[in-house]
């Protein structure tokens, strides 16, 4: 089974204080032009997507330049809702994450530093969250340094929770992009109960 862990793009997708809104606006119809189309336009971090090192990282590498193996692999969702300010280390398991996608559940919340530089010296392949930011700049500049990338604004995690799965994100190939909107899934191994 495949679920969507992507937020739709249209005119009403949230984006990040200050970032451009997205605009979907109809450009072709089938009566009068013979084809459908709509012109897009939005930020390169737009609904859900990935951040690319070069988001906070000078001389980083642009989405493009990043080897497709970083946007897919074993998937693990971590829930930690129930906290409260950034996620610390005592709220997660002290292993288990070596090449792996790490998804955390929080409401809202985002990581404080130790825990991205736990997950970067554990060697996690990328970093996710349902929230609209991973983190303050430090945690951004942690894992983007060590060329993790990171997903934002991803949904359905809740369903993913002890689950085994493969988590696929994909950017658009844009050439010197920070970042890209992705279709993110969880292909899973197991069905759902």
């Amino acid at each position: 089974m495949i679920l969507d862990l992507s937020l739709p793009i249209s005119e009403n997708t949230p984006v990040y204080p200050d970032d451009p809104p997205v605009s979907v606006k109809l450009w072709a119809v089938i009566d009068r032009d013979g084809y459908y189309m709509n012109v897009l336009k939005m930020g390169e971090h737009s609904g859900t997507h990935v951040d690319a090192p070069a988001h906070f990282i000078p001389g980083g590498k642009t989405v493009d330049e990043m080897p497709l193996e970083k946007f897919i692999g074993e998937g693990i969702v971590l829930d930690v809702r129930e906290g409260d300010g950034p996620v610390g280390l005592d709220e997660i398991p002290d292993g288990g994450y070596f090449g792996k996608m790490v998804l955390f559940l929080t409401g809202g919340r985002e990581l404080s530093p130790e825990v991205a530089l736990f997950l970067v010296a554990e060697g996690a392949r990328a970093v996710g969250t349902d929230a609209m930011s991973i983190g303050d700049d430090a945690v951004h500049r942690i894992l983007l340094s060590a060329e993790v990338p990171v997903f934002e604004n991803l949904v359905n995690l809740e369903v993913l929770i002890g689950m085994e799965f493969t988590f696929a994100a994909f950017p658009l190939r844009i050439e010197g992009g920070s970042g890209s909107p992705v279709r993110a899934v969880a292909i899973v191994q197991r069905g759902l109960e």
